[in-house]
């Protein structure tokens, strides 16, 4: 496949960008690349840049990846070209390495053992140190990810006499930052997690679970979607090796760090059907939205959810004010990534591509709008002005996670400090921009709560700037820009 020219991307969003998905089967006898496509399918919304699959027939490995959407990427076609026992899927969104086909997973390299394929959702914080240890290999280098490194770190580790096992160990402790990641060998499915778990993972199998037939994937709704049954998580810091034939995977610590689950994914990020903590998040999304309503009450006539994220925390608002709920925003659901821009005109002019309000439903009313987060808030303007010329006559904004005042280093694309609104005005200075009647925030205490979980658990850095994991000072230097007077305006943000 030859490499395309470099595609122009589109003015970014007013939202925390996707981390990335990865999904991986081992079923002797089934159409491995067919779930995987399906399990791909599912976890779209981590990544919707480029998608690939690599499947192991024996010792030979199948590739095929892209740029665009799975249902673009793949076709009944490309899938019965791909047949074999073991595949590694993974869904992009860039955080490390630009935007090009060569930067599209899963990796694929060849070492004594055979050969391997690589799936990564995260981030690493020491690339460049990585990088540069890599030097002697730089020839071999294709892509600008923090993802090759890793495979590299692995082909060097094998090839040094290392079993499969150790050396995806020694390549780990090689890497800073959030990993999560399938690699497939010809001796089985490998699965394994940071120390810190930032990103999610989890597996269960197909059929009996004494057939061995394996599945893994950042979430459980990619488990659902091809009749899987959940198994668990794979933990911070383990490592598990699923062999073929084996009822029984061998499940190690690699290392022992403290869980810091990255809170994001619980607000925004991963499926409202996904599990966390054995509960869907729906649930939890719900529950946010009546601490919100408890932390934040108003009088209103009606309150709406930007959907689909601030759906179920509006149905919780309501459920806990008791103002009624409405739909008062139709989103466009085949609106996908997309490289046709509006002009300017047309932006001025109010096109609305993704979201429409609905006049008879707002008209005359006072209206609550619960969205997940505030950025940027360039996308909330155009929102609260939206909702006016529609006839609401207050607009009061409530957001159900607490302002985003720092920039993520572990796998979200949360541009730099000092393009986040939280980080750069006050609470009143934002309500003046966005043009609301009042704005609120969920508290990082009420948030925590209704995880009905230990709040040392998460990572909640975006909010604090509490990393759990070192930065150099040049990776700092790249995103934490703000002086201690913006600092002083993060805190009066807060309203708190």
């Amino acid at each position: 496949m030859s490499p395309r020219c470099p595609v122009p991307l589109p003015e970014r969003p007013d939202k925390p960008e996707e981390a990335c998905g990865v999904f991986a089967v081992m079923a002797a006898g089934q159409a491995v690349a067919n779930l995987t496509y399906f399990g791909l399918y599912a976890l779209q919304h981590r990544g919707q840049e480029s998608a690939g699959i690599a499947v192991f027939e024996g010792t030979r490995v199948r590739l095929h990846k892209d740029m665009g959407l799975v249902s673009q990427v793949f076709d009944q076609e490309v899938l019965e070209r791909m047949p074999g026992e073991l595949a590694i899927g993974h869904n992009r969104y860039s955080t490390t390495g630009s935007s090009k086909v060569c930067n599209a997973q899963p990796v694929v390299l060849t070492t004594r053992l055979g050969p391997f394929a690589l799936a990564h959702n995260g981030n690493l914080v020491n690339a460049a140190e990585l990088r540069a240890s890599l030097a002697h290999m730089a020839g071999e280098f294709t892509s600008t990810t923090d993802s090759e490194l890793i495979a590299f770190a692995l082909q060097e580790a094998v090839d040094a006499g290392h079993d499969w096992n150790h050396a995806i160990r020694a390549a780990a402790a090689r890497c800073r930052g959030a990993f999560s990641l399938v690699i497939g060998t010809t001796e089985g499915l490998f699965a394994l997690r940071d120390g810190h778990g930032i990103r999610p993972l989890v597996f269960g199998h197909i059929g009996e679970e004494q057939q061995a037939q394996w599945v893994v994937s950042s979430e459980t709704c990619g488990l659902d979607i091809i009749g899987a049954h959940f198994d668990g998580d794979v933990e911070p810091g383990e490592i598990i090796h699923f062999r073929p034939g084996d009822p029984s995977p061998d499940r190690q610590r690699w290392c022992e760090e403290p869980a810091k689950l990255c809170v994001f994914e619980m607000i925004y990020f991963a499926r409202p059907d996904s599990r966390f903590f054995g509960e869907s998040l729906y649930s939890y999304r719900v529950r946010i939205g009546e601490v919100l309503a408890r932390e934040t009450p108003i009088e209103a006539d009606i309150v709406i959810g930007v959907p689909d994220s601030g759906i179920p925390a509006a149905i919780g608002y309501s459920q806990r004010s008791g103002i009624p709920f409405g739909d008062g925003l139709i989103k466009n659901r085949y609106v996908g990534r997309t490289f046709i821009q509006p002009t300017q005109a047309m932006r001025e002019a109010g096109i609305r591509v993704k979201l429409n309000p609905l006049p008879d439903v707002l008209a005359g009313k006072r209206v609550v709008v619960i969205d997940d987060s505030i950025v940027r808030g360039t996308t909330s303007r155009k929102l609260v002005q939206a909702l006016r010329d529609a006839g609401a006559t207050e607009v009061h904004m409530r957001i159900s996670s607490p302002p985003v005042t720092h920039p993520c280093f572990y796998g979200i694309d949360t541009d730099t400090q000092d393009h986040l609104i939280a980080a750069r005005l006050t609470l009143e200075e934002i309500e003046r921009h966005l043009g609301v009647d009042s704005l609120a925030y969920l508290s990082k205490e009420g948030m925590v709560e209704a995880a009905q979980s230990h709040s040392s658990h998460f990572c909640t850095a975006c909010f604090d700037g509490n990393y759990p994991i070192e930065l150099d000072a040049s990776v700092r230097a790249s995103k934490l820009m703000l002086e201690p007077a913006g600092l002083a305006a993060q805190a009066a943000a807060m309203g708190r």
